[in-house]
């Protein structure tokens, strides 16, 4: 792997090459393998060990970036000079700030180590080892598996002209399971950095039981119901709004906050941060422009208090008509790379744990009539300002009845109004380090919501 020793190497020869005011070094990369497998068989296993730099330089208001994966020398000359020709033909940008210095930004909050040597140690055969089990499971239960098991070990350092210098290691690990019957099909997922955070065998239990108990699904007719969402559930959909908590997205006018920020939106049982340091969290401490991840508290009760800001987007949030109307402002920590159109987001979204957390079975058990959702996909936006979206249900789909799961039923496709849906939350469950497939990965809790609105039965 890459040492921060050897990268600081990298940005020296950097720097020489450079004749630009001020220049920059993100440099990342690592290890990545992943095992498939389909029909009870491993069919692929892949590796690749890739390092890149990206070299950001500024002339008095002007900057580009270039990028690179070969580090010899020629190669960083080139980049250099790439990253400079493209600089120096932008027009000027009046927002562009300096690069931020050694010991500008607040205090990095506690780091909690997210590299782990034995999944940094995952082989080919111990990941085929796992596998066997998943498979084990789909064997005894007379279905048919397929999905993923992968594993990585990264790093992601910052480097600038004016001192600054960060370095974040990491691992993760990643299994996605689908277990197949002939009319119906189950789903589990689960991600960590530590791979003994991973049970296998489990989840495919899981996964197995879902395919079974959904078999010979009924339909019922589309329309609102009590729903119990599972944690990969409820990620996939509220990751469509948490872009519009960027600041820049309330200049631009393309955020369903605007004119929201300090008022009531969601339901009072409601709280969210951002929170890099959280223990079920991953990622580094530190944004694109090297400035440390502050925890803030996004929905407090169901109102929005904050939004999060790069540093040139919190400079002009202050001298905006906006300034007032948006909660405290202040660099975050949560800024993309230089330069980007997209300013900032939240990304290690935290859902509060409940005052009285229900696990799904206890859900389950106090409702009359509902449906419980294991997981969504193939959502898209329909209306950003109300924020509704599109999608249907997937691998275990159930009719709840008298507090009790009866049968498999046919998928829905829904149209539903986040707003609405987090304003008709009647329980929660502890939130928990979730996986899906529409959005990144969070802690986030189950829920049950009424009256969600279900407008069409598919055919499977």
């Amino acid at each position: 792997m890459l040492t921060r020793d050897q990268a600081a190497e990298i940005f020296e020869q950097i720097k020489k090459y450079s004749t630009a005011d001020e220049v920059e070094a993100m440099i990342y990369g690592g290890k990545f393998a992943l095992t498939r497998f389909a029909n009870n068989t491993i069919h692929q296993n892949v590796a690749e060990e890739n390092y890149s730099v990206s070299v950001r330089t500024a002339f008095g208001g002007r900057t580009a970036r270039a990028t690179t994966n070969k580090f010899d020398s020629d190669s960083l000359k080139r980049v250099v000079q790439a990253s400079e020709i493209l600089a120096k033909v932008q027009h000027p940008d009046p927002d562009l700030l300096a690069m931020p210095g050694a010991g500008e930004s607040p205090a990095t909050p506690a780091r909690p180590s997210r590299h782990f040597a034995q999944t940094a140690g995952l082989t080919p055969e111990l990941r085929a080892d796992a596998v066997e089990k998943i498979v084990r499971v789909a064997i005894r239960h007379k279905l048919i598996t397929a999905g993923i098991f992968s594993s990585s070990e990264s790093v992601e350092g910052i480097f600038n002209s004016r001192g600054l210098n960060d370095w974040h290691a990491q691992t993760s690990s990643e299994i996605s399971i689908t277990m197949l019957a002939s009319d119906s099909s189950g789903w589990q997922k689960a991600n960590s950095p530590d791979a003994n955070q991973l049970d296998p065998a489990a989840l495919a239990e899981i996964s197995a039981r879902k395919a079974i108990e959904s078999a010979r699904p009924r339909e019922i007719p589309a329309g609102k119901y009590t729903v119990i969402l599972e944690p990969a559930a409820v990620l996939d959909m509220s990751g469509f709004m948490f872009w519009d908590f960027g600041g820049l997205s309330i200049l631009d006018q393309r955020s369903f906050l605007n004119q929201r920020v300090g008022t009531q939106i969601f339901g009072s049982n409601i709280n969210i941060w951002d929170d890099a340091a959280h223990p079920l969290q991953s990622g580094p401490p530190f944004d694109g422009e090297g400035v440390p991840r502050q925890r803030v508290h996004l929905v407090e009760k169901g109102i929005v208090k904050r939004l999060v800001y790069a540093r040139a987007t919190a400079e002009k949030m202050k001298k905006s008509e906006y300034k007032d109307k948006v909660g405290p402002v202040a660099a975050t920590g949560h800024g993309f790379s230089l330069p980007n159109e997209m300013g900032e987001a939240p990304m290690n979204i935290v859902f509060d744990t409940p005052v009285d957390p229900n696990t799904v079975e206890q859900m389950i058990a106090s409702t009359e009539r509902g449906v419980l959702v294991t997981r969504l996909w193939y959502i898209r936006e329909v209306d950003p300002y109300e924020k509704i979206l599109t999608g249907m249900t997937r691998d275990g789909t159930f009719y709840v009845e008298n507090g009790r799961v009866r049968h498999g039923i046919l998928n829905f496709r829904f149209n539903e109004s986040l707003i609405h849906m987090f304003s008709n939350v009647e329980a929660m469950g502890t939130p928990v380090r979730a996986s899906g497939e529409e959005s990144f990965d969070m802690v986030a809790p189950p829920m049950k919501v009424r009256d969600f609105n279900f407008t069409e039965v598919t055919k499977f």
